[in-house]
């Protein structure tokens, strides 16, 4: 009876794993905007301030909606509001397939930008509601790996759509949009029909008290680790090409090579990490893979070779690809009782996509170079080894 007992739980825990893992990859289309931002540019003919401010609007909302989403999710519940935050998602990927205009990709990549933030703030306190806390940090670092598989498909499927407009219904590169607006439409399904059992909703709270935990001085290093992570992973994004072409003078085509390099290692970190995370000290891989970025920073600072370089941001990659999962656990983890409203300022430290970028362009042109960015970088890696000592050994 026991060992019946025990499999039908399996196959329980089974059903409700593989729709959640699909809103992951869903939540893996808001990267499309990098590659989506380099079309449009060219077929409008726009500036660089204009076609940046289609990935600048991501972060914008995550500022903006994160908390709310917390507040949301006390009332209605997690597994409705990621519902929510699909239906968001899906809409804004239809929009794009009867128009290209500048303000109708603003509008489509707005609501792409507010459907993430709403599923991230609220997918990943649902996904306690199906692990054990000891397996959490390694089960939302899977969560990642399966995102990174959407983020590696975008610009792909707009390569194949713009080489392949005879079979795309002349959408070309657009392509993108509705195989993704039907990946987000079985997700909405699946997980409608899958049911969760989720903890009692956390009390109602306004805005005021969710800012409050952030007066609790473990909730507030882990919301400083969030913003230094996403910095040092936006940061690493824009500033690795710069490297290599300010160092070794290769054109863009060239040295962008440098960024598929990052996301090659950041998704084999977040699959490593996965099983890894199991068996080990969330501290001592937390130490690990922020000392692999420590080594990076210092490679970036004084490498010429573009071997040197291209080994520093693989390190940068594996090492920054758990630190998310880890320190997110932390904070639910501390924080039982109130994982919706931690929730949503951990998310809101996204915004430190925003906030890293800025400093890094000022300190380049105070030094002249890329060595102003790469210091502010290793200041965000500093804080993270200092982060390292407030972890739970378990």
């Amino acid at each position: 009876m026991d060992n019946s007992s025990a499999s039908v739980a399996r196959k329980s825990t089974l059903l409700q794993f593989v729709p959640v893992m699909l809103c992951f990859f869903a939540m893996g289309f808001v990267d499309l905007v990098g590659t989506a931002s380099n079309y449009v540019q060219k077929d409008l003919g726009l500036t660089d301030s204009q076609a940046n401010l289609f990935p600048s609007l991501v972060f914008f909302w995550f500022l903006i909606f994160s908390v709310p989403t917390g507040m949301l999710m006390n009332r209605i519940g997690r597994k409705k509001t990621v519902l929510i935050s699909l239906v968001v998602t899906a809409a804004s990927l239809v929009i794009p397939m009867f128009g290209e205009g500048y303000y109708v990709m603003l509008i489509a990549f707005s609501l792409l930008g507010i459907g993430n933030a709403l599923m991230q703030t609220s997918l990943n306190p649902l996904v306690s509601n199906l692990i054990a806390p000891d397996h959490l940090a390694s089960t939302l670092t899977f969560g990642q790996f399966v995102k990174a598989i959407a983020s590696f498909l975008a610009p792909i499927l707009a390569a194949w759509g713009a080489t392949s407009a005879a079979v795309t219904f002349g959408l070309g590169w657009r392509v993108l949009f509705p195989i993704y607006a039907l990946v987000s439409v079985l997700s909405i399904s699946m997980l409608a029909a899958t049911p969760i059992q989720e903890e009692r909703p956390d009390r109602a709270s306004g805005f005021g008290e969710c800012i409050k935990l952030l007066g609790r001085p473990f909730v507030l290093l882990c919301f400083i680790g969030i913003m230094c992570h996403v910095g040092i992973d936006v940061g690493t994004n824009t500033t690795a090409p710069k490297i290599i072409m300010e160092r070794l003078s290769l054109p863009l085509e060239e040295a962008g090579f440098a960024t598929s390099l990052y996301f090659i290692f950041r998704t084999a970190g977040c699959l490593l990490g996965a099983f890894i995370l199991r068996k080990a000290s969330a501290r001592s891989f937390f130490a690990v893979s922020v000392f692999m970025m420590l080594a990076a920073m210092i490679l970036l600072f004084v490498s010429n070779s573009i071997h040197m370089i291209y080994i520093g941001i693989a390190l940068i990659g594996f090492g920054n690809s758990n630190i998310f999962s880890i320190i997110f656990a932390q904070a639910l983890n501390y924080s039982p009782d109130e994982k919706n409203e931690v929730s949503g300022l951990m998310i809101m430290g996204l915004f430190g996509g925003t906030i890293f970028p800025l400093a890094m362009g000022f300190a380049s042109d105070l030094s002249g170079g890329q060595f102003g960015a790469v210091a502010v970088m290793t200041v965000g890696v500093v804080y993270l080894l200092a982060y390292t000592l407030k972890i739970k050994k378990a």
